[in-house]
């Protein structure tokens, strides 16, 4: 619920509030998620850092690739309605399936396109009545697609291969994800910032956006790590159908006949990529020996289910 509650509320921060500013928010994301994090170190409660391969160029460059990722997706928001935006996450998930062919020699089963291919559809279908975008905003949903395929291919990979927590990877990767925002600030957000109507119910509604972005990190981080890069897009597809129909059902909403049967129809390409997904997990070798590591946990990592299947299984 996170991350559909964040899409709506930066767009009511960027719409009916008027802060015309989407580098600048998102920004003020990562600004409040670091001083949380200081928080929980500050009371030891944040995951040490692990012995890892990781060198400070892959760190830099996940930083880099973040700040792109989610920079660009609220320039999109902003520019685009929402159902455009999602229409735009459907060009990510071919582009993970290539990415790690090529980066991995990762290769997706023909039973496992075809339910990917039914799920794109089905979300196509669904998002088609709300396509209102304009020709900027459309050049920086499509710019945005490349960048969010390789934050979470980097995402996933550096947790399950490298033996890093979502808190500790967040709290290495976000000063420089930070410092990219800042510099991209004068070029994609227009002037005026400072003269913008600081008053308690906008800033209220900066700082709960904010909050919900550091909720929506975490929790983004946690799946990636416990699941693949392909399976958190589907994730992501499904709560978008989720809403559309739920919408109908508890509030009377009337998306149209072709949406919720273009949601019915991506839920079931979903079923049949988890299904898929729990089949290959069974017909896994169990490691007969599973050696506990030696790495100090904080408080807060012993319970916040950052256990993690070392093997990368995909599961949604």
């Amino acid at each position: 619920m996170v991350a559909v509650g964040i899409i709506f509320m930066n767009k009511w921060v960027l719409k009916n509030v008027g802060f015309q500013f989407p580098v600048f928010l998102t920004g003020s994301h990562y600004a409040v998620s670091w001083a949380l994090m200081a928080i929980l170190n500050s009371f030891a409660l944040l995951p040490a850092s692990p012995p890892t391969k990781s060198t400070p160029l892959s760190l830099f460059t996940l930083g880099v690739v973040m700040s792109l990722s989610t920079g660009l997706a609220n320039v999109s928001l902003k520019y685009n309605s929402v159902g455009f935006y999602q229409m735009a996450k459907i060009a990510v998930t071919p582009s993970i399936v290539l990415a790690e062919f090529i980066w991995y020699k990762k290769k997706v089963t023909f039973s496992k396109v075809v339910a990917l291919t039914v799920v794109s559809i089905g979300v196509a279908i669904a998002t088609v009545t709300d396509l209102q975008f304009s020709l900027f905003g459309a050049c920086v949903a499509v710019a945005w697609i490349i960048p969010s395929a390789v934050n979470k291919i980097l995402w996933s990979n550096m947790q399950q291969q490298e033996n890093w927590t979502a808190l500790s990877l967040m709290w290495k990767t976000t000063p420089i994800t930070l410092l990219f925002l800042v510099s991209m600030i004068p070029f994609l957000d227009p002037p005026g910032v400072l003269a913008f109507h600081w008053s308690f119910n906008n800033t209220s509604a900066i700082l709960v956006s904010a909050f919900l972005g550091f909720l929506l990190q975490w929790s983004g981080a946690l799946a990636l790590g416990a699941t693949s890069a392909i399976s958190h897009v589907v994730l992501g597809q499904f709560k978008t159908c989720v809403i559309l129909l739920g919408s109908c059902y508890l509030f009377g909403s009337n998306p149209g006949t072709i949406s919720i049967i273009g949601a019915f129809i991506a839920i079931a390409g979903m079923s049949f990529f988890t299904y898929l997904n729990l089949r290959d997990k069974k017909l896994q070798p169990q490691p007969g020996l599973q050696v506990s590591s030696a790495l100090p946990k904080s408080k807060l990592s012993e319970g916040n289910g950052e256990i993690r299947d070392r093997f990368g299984t995909e599961t949604v």
